[in-house]
């Protein structure tokens, strides 16, 4: 349940207890603030990712910027055509248009909180995606729901290469 202090305009509030978590045997996300429960301002969430785990395939939001801040463990970040390595406390943010994706580095896990500016409604985006792994819908779906969640797939060479070849391909672009 999200609270509002001060009723409408206020602060919103997620307890840890009431944020809904979605599951499957790699990732794991706590949905924390959706945009309706933070006036547009932003949506949260967290993602932990099991060793070597995928998070996001490439794509890119065309209103929206993208915060990630790795929490714990060791995480590869796409930002256009670098491949970064992230580690607890670095801070990535990606601007609108810049294509993304994020996974936990072979032989380690990642946690994440993300945060959406302006907020975007995508918690049920996220239910979708656990439909799709599911089968209980089709991943050709996603191409339907695009423009409503502000997320667009593309194809990512530099992406698909750091990932085949391991840590090392993203161990030499190191965040700041």
């Amino acid at each position: 349940m999200t609270w509002m202090l001060d009723g409408p305009g206020g602060a919103a509030v997620i307890r840890a207890a009431e944020a809904e978590t979605l599951e499957n045997e790699s990732v794991s996300l706590r949905l924390l603030l959706d945009a309706s429960a933070t006036h547009a301002a932003a949506s949260a969430l967290s993602v932990s990712l099991r060793d070597g785990a995928d998070g996001a395939n490439p794509h890119r939001h065309y209103h929206s910027s993208e915060l990630f801040y790795v929490l714990d463990g060791s995480i590869e970040l796409l930002a256009g055509e670098t491949v970064l390595h992230a580690t607890r406390g670095d801070l990535v943010v990606v601007p609108p248009e810049l294509p993304h994706a994020f996974a936990s580095t072979r032989g380690q896990h990642g946690q994440l909180l993300v945060v959406i500016t302006p907020g975007v409604e995508r918690f049920e985006y996220f239910r979708h995606l656990g439909r799709i792994a599911q089968g209980h819908a089709d991943r050709g779906s996603l191409l339907d729901v695009q423009d409503r969640y502000d997320t667009h797939f593309l194809p990512s060479p530099a992406w698909l290469h750091a990932r085949k070849e391991g840590p090392t391909a993203a161990a030499d672009q190191s965040a700041p």
